[in-house]
């Protein structure tokens, strides 16, 4: 079998001003995911479907944006690499929390973030708080499925190995040359590593010598230039990379279109408030669960996978049970009278809907 793979040669910045500095497509991403549910939630709004106005969306979506910087921020320190509190350089941002241009987001902190942005604005907007928070649910695919393509773009999150340097791949297969700066860098043969060590012999010429650009500036390097298109080098770095599966595209589509349609499902009729925002827990943790069989755990995790499952994985299972809980607990709540719908033309917003749900 021929080797098919496609070689990831994407360039993390749309604009690039500096060598470290410049317009990166991962806050393109969520700037258009932020504009995007910005307009779907003033589109709502205009036609009653939720209790905000459209003025008052703009406010909701400061403090979202707050929330899921903050949120996600924190939540990658606190899952995935707790060292960042404690990180301190002589060089901007100084601070290892605010050093966000090297990655470093966690999608389950980014929630809870969420989640206090909402309760912040429900109360500052006078709105019931699970109402909100399953407005903000249905908007909520959106930006995930920006963040995921942005995943993608960066060469980050990587997937399991489909087949190892030099064997063939089939056409959905990558391979991402930002491995080689990574934990899940495979084994290579000794030829294989020789060939490597030339590559970075003609990008980094002396980069092993004393006063040298050491081994990851060289790899840095390296991979700048695949990016750049430099003629020649790519065909020569492909064979030494692993094919891997497109897990971050595997994920953009599971909590991007799928999660998305399968909420708008859901709130085709009136909804007690709450019952959105339960489901999207219970659905995005099902769906994130099963995607992460393709993707591989944070090489900064001390242990990858407890009792087989990551910590992706353990966090979504959290997130299933405490969405089932929530679900228990709002369907069975009296005088909460059911809000929303698109499937019918009724008065949604105000609640004139003999919808039991």
């Amino acid at each position: 079998m021929a080797d098919a793979a496609w070689l990831h040669t994407l360039d993390p910045f749309a604009i690039r001003f500096t060598h470290t500095f410049g317009v990166r497509w991962y806050g393109l991403a969520y700037l258009a995911g932020f504009l995007c549910g910005w307009w779907l939630l003033r589109a709502m709004a205009r036609r009653r479907w939720i209790l905000l106005t459209p003025e008052q969306v703009g406010d909701a979506i400061l403090a979202l944006v707050l929330g899921v910087f903050l949120g996600g921020r924190i939540g990658y320190a606190v899952f995935y690499q707790p060292s960042l509190f404690v990180t301190f350089t002589s060089s901007p941002p100084w601070w290892g929390m605010l050093a966000i241009n090297q990655g470093g987001m966690a999608s389950h902190g980014g929630m809870i973030g969420v989640i206090l942005a909402c309760v912040w604005s429900a109360r500052r907007s006078g709105v019931p708080t699970l109402h909100l928070l399953d407005a903000v649910s249905l908007a909520a695919p959106i930006g995930l499925f920006f963040g995921r393509l942005a995943n993608f773009v960066n060469g980050e999150l990587l997937g399991r190995i489909v087949a190892m340097p030099g064997e063939p791949a089939p056409w959905w297969a990558v391979r991402f040359p930002q491995e080689l700066l990574t934990g899940h860098r495979p084994a290579l043969t000794d030829d294989q590593q020789a060939r490597l060590l030339a590559l970075l012999d003609q990008v980094a010429p002396g980069w092993d010598q004393p006063g040298g650009a050491g081994a990851t500036a060289a790899l840095e390097r390296l991979i700048e230039a695949v990016q750049r298109g430099t003629p020649g080098l790519t065909e020569r770095l492909a064979p030494l990379l692993a094919a891997r599966h497109p897990s971050q595209l595997y994920q953009a589509l599971a909590e991007g279109p799928v999660l998305l349609a399968a909420l708008w499902l859901i709130w085709r009729r009136p909804r007690r408030p709450g019952v959105v925002g339960a489901w999207f827990l219970m659905i995005y943790g099902a769906l994130r669960i099963v995607t992460e069989l393709w993707r591989l755990p944070d090489d900064t995790l001390a242990v990858p996978r407890v009792m087989g499952l990551s910590r992706g994985q353990w966090l979504s299972a959290a997130m299933i049970l405490s969405g089932a809980v929530a679900l228990w607990v709002v369907t069975r709540r009296r005088g909460a009278a059911p809000l929303g719908g698109w499937g019918k033309a009724t008065d949604r917003a105000a609640g004139v809907s003999s919808e039991p749900r």
